[in-house]
């Protein structure tokens, strides 16, 4: 599951000037000894609050393995989705582990590290409706997506001629789905089968339509955003990236979760 970050959000921060931070403000770099990651818990199976109150998920295991890799003390700060990038530059944390997409539009604003998985977008609707994924084929239909994600800016330039709601989480929709109160939803593919295809209320529901993988749109791969100056913060992650990639813990944690490998393709 990848994502967001519409481009008025973006022209925002920059014309903010934000979210730099002067040099002469820090006396000295950051070792990173120390973390703070921000994480979103309302995106299963990548990030989730369980039934203790504890966040859990592929991100969450990943950043704590990283973490470990890079032998750094992390604390994770959950943020819901809308605010995550200007919270990472008002320095309520220095990392995102969310399922962020690098895209062209977000590198405007943020920093990022190589990627740690890439998993296509899909379309989701009732098994046997019969839609096209056309623009005219969702004439008129209602199609659900999550706001100020990737999958907003695509389904809103593609599917014009559709109505296209938006909602804070992805279990929303997948809710007003299920009760029939959308037509169609898009987002991570992943996401999408582990939220609601594989849940109870995912029967008779099914993909359709082709995998989106546009880079244009869904970036290169869901990586950890930083705040542009701190390169060496996003050089560190991409380091223990390859590191437990090579010595198999990332494969242990993917397969606590997938049986298929999420990485994508090996660039």
């Amino acid at each position: 599951m990848q994502r967001r970050l519409l481009p008025a959000l973006a022209a925002t921060l920059i014309a903010l000037g934000a979210l730099s931070v002067p040099a002469a403000t820090w006396a000295q770099a950051p070792d990173w000894k120390t973390i703070r990651i921000g994480v979103e818990g309302a995106y299963p199976p990548f990030s989730e609050v369980g039934p203790d109150g504890k966040l859990k998920g592929f991100d969450i295991d990943m950043a704590m393995a990283l973490c470990a890799q890079m032998k750094a003390q992390c604390t994770l700060v959950q943020q819901e989705w809308d605010g995550m990038i200007p919270a990472l530059q008002s320095r309520k944390f220095d990392a995102i582990i969310a399922s962020m997409a690098a895209t062209d539009e977000r590198r405007k604003v943020v920093g990022f590290s190589d990627k740690y998985y890439n998993t296509p977008a899909r379309l989701v609707a009732k098994a046997g409706a019969a839609l096209a994924a056309t623009p005219e084929g969702l004439k008129g239909k209602r199609i659900g997506v999550q706001r100020s994600t990737i999958h907003d800016r695509f389904v809103t330039d593609t599917f014009k001629a559709s109505e296209i709601v938006r909602y804070g989480k992805a279990d929303e929709v997948y809710l007003d789905l299920a009760a029939g109160r959308i037509d169609v939803a898009m987002g991570d593919s992943v996401a999408i089968d582990g939220g609601l295809l594989k849940k109870p209320q995912g029967k008779g529901f099914a993909f359709f339509g082709p995998s989106y993988n546009d880079e244009k749109y869904f970036g290169s791969g869901s990586s950890i955003a930083v705040r542009k100056a701190d390169t060496a913060l996003a050089d560190r992650f991409s380091v223990a990236i390859k590191a437990i990639r090579a010595d198999g813990n990332y494969k242990k944690i993917q397969d606590r979760y997938f049986d298929f490998d999420v990485y994508g393709d090996a660039k």
